[in-house]
C-alpha cells in the first residue's frame, strides 16, 4: 500500500521481503485466517509483479484453506487442528474475510472445488448470522458431524447475543467483495443490513466502540481497528450500490481517525493507527495498535484518492 502511494521502491522491496517469510504458512492447515495473511500479500504481489512464484503460492493456501471446508453444514471451520473435536463445529464472522482467496484459486485453477466452498460457506453466514436488526454475533457453533445449528456464540465480543464491531465490520467488507466476485445481489443485500445497523450504531464521535451492544458503550473503549475495516468495506459498498451515503460516512470515520486515533505524538509506537482493541472479554489488547488496522487505513485511503491505482493490487472488478 504505502509503495502504491508513495512509488519509493525500497517500500516494494520491503513488501516482497516480508511477503516471503510467509512462505511456510503455505502449507498451514490449522487455521482459517490463511486469506488474511496470502490475500494482501502473496495475491497482490503476483498482481503487481507478475511473477508466478507469487501465484502458485497463494493457490496453495488456498488448498490448505479448503481443507477446513465441512461440506456438512458448508462451512470453513474456524479454529482447531484437523482431525480434532476441538471447535469442530465452529465457525466465526472474520472468515468472510478469507473467502476471496478461494475466489482466487478457482480462478486461477478452474477448480470448482475453491468457489463451491467459498459460496457456500457465504451462504451458510448469511443464513445464521444477521439477526432481524442487522447486528452480528462473532461465532457460531453447529454439529460438525451433521451440520445442524446448535447457536450463537462469542469470543472477542461482550456476549453471544451481542455485536463486536470488529466482526461486523468484517462482515460489511467480506459480504460486499462476495457479491463483487459473485454478482449476487442476496449478498449484496446482507451487506447493506449489516452496514446499516453499524452505521446508526456509531457514536457521534464516528469512532467504533468495541461491541456495538455492550452495557457500557456508548462510553466504552474504543476500536479504531474495527473503524477502519469499516470504512473499506463502506467505501466498497458505495461503490457496488451507488449509494454515497455509505461514502460519506466512510469520510467520515476515516476523518475522526486522523483526527484522534494517530500515533503523531507517540515516541514508543512503531505503528500509525492507536485506539484498537483486540480482544476486550480477555483483557488482551485494551486499545493498543494492531499491524491489521495500519492495513486497512491504508486502504481505505487509496480507496478514496487512488483508487485506479488500488484495482491494480487487490482487484475492486464485479462480475
Amino acid at each position: 500500500m504505502s509503495w502504491l502511494h508513495s512509488g519509493d521502491d525500497s517500500l516494494r522491496a520491503l513488501a516482497l521481503a516480508s511477503a516471503a517469510k510467509l512462505a511456510p504458512r503455505r502449507y498451514d492447515t490449522g487455521t482459517h485466517d490463511l486469506g488474511f495473511l496470502f490475500t494482501p500479500s502473496w495475491v497482490t504481489a503476483w498482481r503487481l509483479t507478475g511473477d508466478t512464484t507469487w501465484r502458485d503460492g497463494a493457490v496453495q493456501a488456498a488448498r490448505s484453506l479448503l481443507q477446513r471446508y465441512n461440506p456438512r453444514g458448508r462451512y470453513l471451520r474456524a479454529w482447531g487442528a484437523l482431525g480434532t473435536s476441538d471447535n469442530a463445529g465452529r465457525m466465526i464472522i472474520d472468515t468472510m474475510m478469507n473467502l476471496d482467496l478461494l475466489v482466487f484459486a478457482a480462478r486461477e485453477t478452474g477448480e470448482s472445488a475453491f468457489m463451491d466452498a467459498a459460496v457456500g460457506h457465504a451462504q451458510t453466514t448469511q443464513r445464521l448470522f444477521p439477526r432481524p436488526d442487522g447486528s452480528t454475533p462473532h461465532a457460531y457453533d453447529l454439529d460438525p458431524a451433521t451440520g445442524t445449528p446448535v447457536g450463537p456464540n462469542t469470543v472477542q465480543g461482550y456476549s453471544p447475543t451481542s455485536c463486536w464491531a470488529r466482526g461486523q465490520a468484517w462482515g460489511i467488507y467480506g459480504f460486499t467483495t462476495m457479491y463483487r466476485r459473485t454478482g449476487d445481489h442476496r449478498f449484496l443485500a446482507t451487506a447493506r443490513t449489516l452496514a446499516d445497523y453499524a452505521v446508526k450504531a456509531l457514536g457521534p464521535d464516528h469512532v467504533p466502540v468495541w461491541d456495538y451492544r455492550a452495557p457500557q458503550q456508548p462510553y466504552d473503549v474504543k476500536d479504531a481497528s474495527a473503524g477502519t475495516v469499516m470504512a473499506c468495506g463502506l467505501l466498497d459498498l458505495a461503490a457496488a450500490t451507488g449509494s454515497w451515503s455509505y461514502r460519506t460516512t466512510a469520510l467520515r470515520i476515516l476523518g475522526a481517525l486522523c483526527e484522534t486515533c494517530l500515533t503523531t505524538h507517540s515516541t514508543r509506537a512503531e505503528a500509525v493507527v492507536a485506539r484498537c482493541t483486540r480482544n476486550r472479554p480477555a483483557e488482551d489488547g485494551i486499545e493498543i495498535s494492531l499491524p491489521y488496522a495500519d492495513y486497512y487505513l491504508l486502504e481505505a485511503i487509496l480507496r478514496v484518492l487512488r483508487p485506479h491505482d488500488l484495482d491494480r493490487a487487490i482487484d475492486l472488478s464485479t462480475v
